[in-house]
């Protein structure tokens, strides 16, 4: 019984010629980024950027601009901006790492006082030995940590090095992905049978989505980023840029990454300015800049993704992240949407009387 119903089940989504093409291809995608994503990491950052740059460079078309001069206009822009954030922003946060470390040993000190206090008014609950001893670890392993961000070792070498590798690389791509586009499409396409409408209509709207959401993206993170960092520069919140920038990324993961990134700005405001207002007023901007990117900024630059239930989106990243880490997490709403394109649009034969009585 269990045969037939399978062999049933196969033959309903699976008769097509287009579907097994398409599952092929998918299958070949999945294989290709499981076993050598590692290794095509620049590849797939160069992608993501000429994504990004795409839309600058059809907008400049627009306006009857020559293809090969809208991609040296956007590129040369690319380069600067690349430039002014390796020589300028990297160092800045990168000494704010640093002092951040040291100063960590020194927090969790005036967190002990705070805390010694609690076995007093809480005896049967809290003893001042397990006070000491949760302490004496998190002094421990916070040491560990900043000698290892601190101290420059042999061992990170071949990490700058494989930086300096991207750092050649990515640009080189992005210029070539942008400036020759249609060859590269042309031969992708060349090596595909020619019958191919359904995987075709599968790429047009996962071609449309994913441009969406990629530049969608890395707007949000700009914009939050940046009004992220004029409020605490404003309040006077030490380490500004540093906890800005990690709101800015804390977007990539929906509803999780803004969670975990409030630790430590509240942490830091509070080992600054204590219980006051101006701890009172930090926390109330921050949870609007959050209130206000979930509400309107994400509507309107999202606007043409199709709409995910929360479940599905958190489902998403927990499932992609796991598989691909910090790229399965950036891409989990973008392939979250692939399957939800491919539940609609997978062709089905219907069910024939037999079938249905069996």
């Amino acid at each position: 019984m269990i045969p037939q119903v399978v062999r049933a089940w196969f033959h309903r989504y699976f008769s097509d010629p287009q579907a097994v093409l398409l599952a092929a291809l998918l299958i070949a995608g999945f294989t290709v980024v499981l076993t050598m994503g590692a290794m095509l990491a620049p590849v797939l950052a160069s992608i993501v950027l000429a994504y990004l740059l795409e839309g600058l460079v059809r907008q400049l078309q627009r306006r009857k601009v020559p293809r090969i001069a809208s991609v040296l206009l956007v590129y040369v822009l690319f380069v600067a901006v690349l430039l002014v954030i390796v020589f300028g922003l990297l160092p800045v946060l990168s000494r704010q790492v640093t002092q951040f470390a040291q100063e960590l040993p020194n927090m969790v000190s005036q967190g002990k006082q705070l805390l010694i206090q609690l076995p007093e008014r809480y005896p049967n609950t809290l003893s001042v030995e397990q006070v000491n001893e949760l302490f004496a670890r998190i002094r421990s392993e916070l040491g560990t940590v900043g000698q290892s961000v601190v101290s420059f070792s042999l061992s990170s070498i071949p990490g700058l090095i494989t930086l300096l590798v991207y750092v050649i690389l990515v640009p080189l791509l992005v210029f070539f992905f942008l400036k020759d586009k249609g060859v590269i499409l042309h031969w992708v396409t060349s090596l595909l049978p020619r019958e191919r409408s359904l995987p075709t209509e599968v790429w047009q709207q996962m071609d449309v989505q994913i441009g969406n959401y990629v530049r969608g993206k890395f707007w949000e993170i700009l914009i939050v980023g940046g009004v992220s960092y004029a409020v605490f520069a404003f309040l006077g919140l030490e380490y500004a840029p540093l906890l800005a920038v990690l709101v800015g990324l804390s977007v990539i993961i929906p509803y999780i990454g803004a969670t975990v990134v409030t630790f430590p700005v509240a942490l830091v405001a509070y080992f600054q300015w204590g219980w006051g207002d101006q701890f009172g007023w930090l926390m109330a901007a921050y949870l609007l800049i959050q209130a206000l990117d979930g509400n309107v900024l994400v509507p309107l630059l999202f606007s043409e993704v199709v709409n995910l239930h929360p479940v599905a989106i958190i489902v998403a990243v927990l499932v992609f992240g796991g598989l691909w880490g910090l790229w399965g997490v950036f891409f989990a709403i973008p392939l979250a949407t692939l399957v939800k394109v491919l539940l609609t649009t997978w062709p089905r034969r219907p069910i024939s009387p037999e079938e249905a009585s069996a």
